[in-house]
């Protein structure tokens, strides 16, 4: 009986034995399928630096939450909205698991198209603002995702110790995006308060940018950009026309403070992409999204352009050029 016995122990332990080698290796064979099964819509608004870096983000962030292999589909609307409406609904057809709109436009797009697929805001700075959510603590429909909610406050601040003899500053803006009207709302609020003369100078396409900068530029101290994606596609030539008249621009990213902005106080567009991937990431995992409360990525860096300073002739102030040295430095590492 008792040799009986002890058999039964051995038969027990070999099997368990087995068990814990070849069942990790089956969970991981389906993970594997199952990541490569896996089909991502992403729809981004337009093309321009930012939003490109945001895209690397998201597909890193994917990879990290272990959908390296997953298919994506990937559509450009290159800022027409009526291509928004129609990618938007072939994303939806192609039966994505999750989509993700890149860009208040997109996201709103995405929205539209379906109520059943998951759909993940990149970049959004005023989700409520923008209707895709009702609250950003508990999501009740099929949208969350990830905001760059911007630090107006701060961006003030910083423009008065860059340029302190700025009285009037513009406001520069597509009057079609929801998200930039929130922003020049706050901006004014903010900028008010400390005794800015503030205008704004709004346009409803890239086809109207030279003529309104151009307007703004005669009578203003300094321009200020929001999160824009209008203004940000045609970025080159704000500077350009800004440059000729000797008028700083401090603009929202910090790739836009590298392509001839004066300096910003910045949100990295690359991490809000890794963010948004990796929400993506719980999604695919069946986390509903009610249990994703909205992400307000708000880590911030000052930025600066020392040649445009030396252009506009203007000098930095030596503490602002130190804190941006060493952010740079601290995000390098």
């Amino acid at each position: 009986m008792k040799n009986k016995k002890i058999l039964a122990i051995l038969v027990i332990i070999a099997v368990l034995g087995v068990g814990s080698v070849l069942i990790p290796k089956f969970v991981k064979q389906q993970n594997t399928i199952k990541s490569a099964d896996v089909k991502v819509g992403i729809l981004q608004f337009v093309t321009h630096p930012a939003l490109d870096e945001i895209y690397a983000g998201i597909k890193d962030g994917l990879a990290d939450g272990g959908y390296a292999d997953a298919k994506l589909n990937f559509y450009n609307a290159q800022a027409d909205q009526s291509k928004v409406g129609t990618m938007a609904s072939q994303l939806v057809t192609q039966k994505n698991d999750v989509l993700i709109g890149i860009a208040t436009p997109a996201a709103q797009g995405l929205a539209n198209a379906t109520s059943k697929i998951p759909v993940i805001m990149g970049v959004v700075s005023d989700p409520v603002g923008a209707k895709l959510v009702k609250t950003v603590t508990h999501p009740e429909g099929n949208v969350t995702g990830v905001s760059d909610k911007f630090p107006v406050n701060k961006e003030i601040e910083l423009i008065q110790q860059v340029t302190p003899n700025v009285k009037k500053i513009g406001i520069l803006y597509s009057s079609s995006e929801d998200n930039s009207k929130s922003q020049v709302t706050e901006f004014k609020k903010y900028a008010s308060k400390q005794g800015y003369d503030v205008s704004e100078y709004a346009v409803s396409s890239t086809n109207d940018i030279t003529t309104t900068v151009n307007v703004a530029l005669s009578k203003v101290d300094a321009l200020y950009v929001p999160v824009d994606n209008t203004i940000a596609s045609a970025f080159p030539t704000v500077i350009d026309l800004a440059n000729a008249a000797k008028i700083p621009v401090f603009p929202s990213v910090d790739t836009m403070v590298e392509q001839g902005g004066l300096a910003a106080v910045t949100i990295n567009q690359y991490e809000l992409g890794v963010a948004t991937g990796k929400m993506a990431a719980q999604v695919l995992k069946g986390k509903p999204i009610s249990d994703l409360p909205v992400e307000f990525y708000d880590t911030t860096r000052p930025v600066i352009n020392e040649k445009t300073a030396q252009t506009l002739e203007i000098t930095l102030p030596e503490s602002v050029v130190k804190a941006a040295n060493a952010a740079k430095e601290k995000e390098a590492k």
